[in-house]
């Protein structure tokens, strides 16, 4: 790869960081949204560097015309043999200012966050992983008297299995989330996925719907209803379920990759 290529590279990579995090949110895709900083000092560096490469290059092109222009000093007397012009001053042969030709497969991903970035993290991930672990939980608060009341899905998943006090039954339940079908033709689960650092470390906590339109995967909802009895409320044999009354589409919130209660898009 020539160096030209290269400066081509690193401006185009500079670029597509920061279309995605400081021009758009699409780095909310990937990341969460305090990795955003770092990845706009990133694509700073790389513009920086890419646009001093090829300024290197640009004054390397305007010596060597110079040199051309002026008259060649007699070498008659040159200490070298024509061995050393064959080799350079490495005497290997090689030239190692080149790049391997793998380099080039950054020319996509560069291309890919200017042009198409690659969409978020959804049901297809979702269906693919074993529901995210909730930890153990002793004691619980007593819950709001609202009603509907609002919850995440791990706090719903805590309260079924593990609040013995059973605070949750009977109560009418609103979670928000996305839909990814289930094994069973005309299942969904109500999905949240949650990132630690960004989407290599994504894991997703499902909870089964029952009743409902089966509606496609990736829409953002919200659903209201109540625990789908079953096995010991209170205990690891109540399944984490509910029995829906309303289903209303949303628009995804600007916090979907959290399991908090949601605020709306920006």
């Amino acid at each position: 790869m020539k160096r030209p290529i290269q400066a081509i590279l690193l401006v185009l990579s500079g670029l597509g960081l920061l279309h995605i995090s400081l021009f758009t949110d699409l780095c909310l895709r990937y990341v969460k949204e305090g990795m955003r900083p770092m990845l706009v000092a990133s694509g700073t560096v790389l513009l920086i560097l890419g646009v001093a490469e090829a300024w290197s290059q640009l004054r390397q092109l305007r010596g060597g015309r110079s040199d051309e222009d002026t008259p060649h000093q007699d070498h008659t007397h040159d200490n070298h043999t024509p061995d050393d012009h064959a080799h350079g001053d490495s005497g290997h042969g090689h030239d190692h200012s080149a790049v391997p030709r793998v380099a080039w497969l950054l020319l996509l991903p560069a291309l890919s966050l200017l042009f198409y970035a690659p969409p978020a993290l959804g049901a297809y991930t979702a269906a693919r992983q074993a529901p995210k672990a909730v930890s153990e939980q002793a004691h619980f608060d007593p819950l709001p008297t609202a009603s509907p009341l609002p919850m995440t899905l791990t706090d719903f998943t805590t309260r079924v299995q593990q609040d013995r006090k059973r605070a949750i039954k009977g109560r009418s339940i609103q979670m928000t989330g996305f839909v990814t079908p289930g094994k069973q033709a005309g299942s969904w689960y109500l999905t949240r996925i949650i990132l630690t650092c960004c989407a290599a470390d994504a894991q997703s906590i499902k909870i089964r719907i029952y009743g409902g339109p089966a509606l496609p995967p990736n829409t953002w909802v919200s659903v209201t209803g109540t625990w789908h009895p079953g096995g010991t409320l209170g205990t690891k044999s109540a399944p984490v379920a509910l029995d829906a009354r309303t289903v209303k589409k949303i628009t995804r919130p600007a916090n979907g990759y959290t399991d908090n209660l949601p605020f709306p898009a920006v």
